[in-house]
């Protein structure tokens, strides 16, 4: 078992998600590249939120001194998530495309930021070492389940 807590995990993935964004919002028009990297980024952000609610907020949910920290990053989601959806459905060679990925980008920066900077530490207090070990492997092995699946 890896000795990486959730924390480290968590922080690793959004490394890699303002990476791919970084690259998403470099491309242009209806390229190979843009394609490659919105079908990345998807694939990030959906399995990341799902995993993240199950292992972080769904024990924050239980806690009443983060439960509303934990409704307001689930509410994130969902606006990253919608935002997301409208990207896919926006044509590629479209002027509107590229302000809706520097949308998304600033939505998903903000959220990365402020679960860093606001949510990582007061959840770190009610969950122990183990804890911290055990849902940072389940969210580990989920991940990579569905990028097995999905790939």
């Amino acid at each position: 078992m890896s000795d990486e807590n959730l924390f480290a995990q968590l922080r690793k993935d959004h490394e890699m998600q303002r990476d791919v964004l970084d690259m998403l919002t470099d491309t242009s028009g209806a390229s190979e590249g843009r394609e490659k990297m919105l079908k990345v980024l998807s694939e990030l952000l959906t399995s990341h939120a799902k995993y993240e609610e199950m292992y972080l907020y769904g024990p924050m949910m239980k806690i009443e001194s983060t439960v509303d920290l934990a409704r307001h990053s689930v509410a994130e989601h969902k606006e990253i998530d919608d935002t997301l959806n409208e990207l896919k459905e926006t044509k590629m060679t479209s002027p509107g495309w590229i302000a809706t990925a520097e949308k998304l980008q600033e939505l998903v920066l903000h959220h990365l930021d402020e679960e860093e900077r606001e949510v990582f530490r007061p959840a770190g207090k009610f969950l122990d070492n183990n804890d911290k070990l055990e849902l940072a492997r389940k969210y580990k092995e989920a991940m990579q389940e569905h990028r097995n699946v999905t790939v």
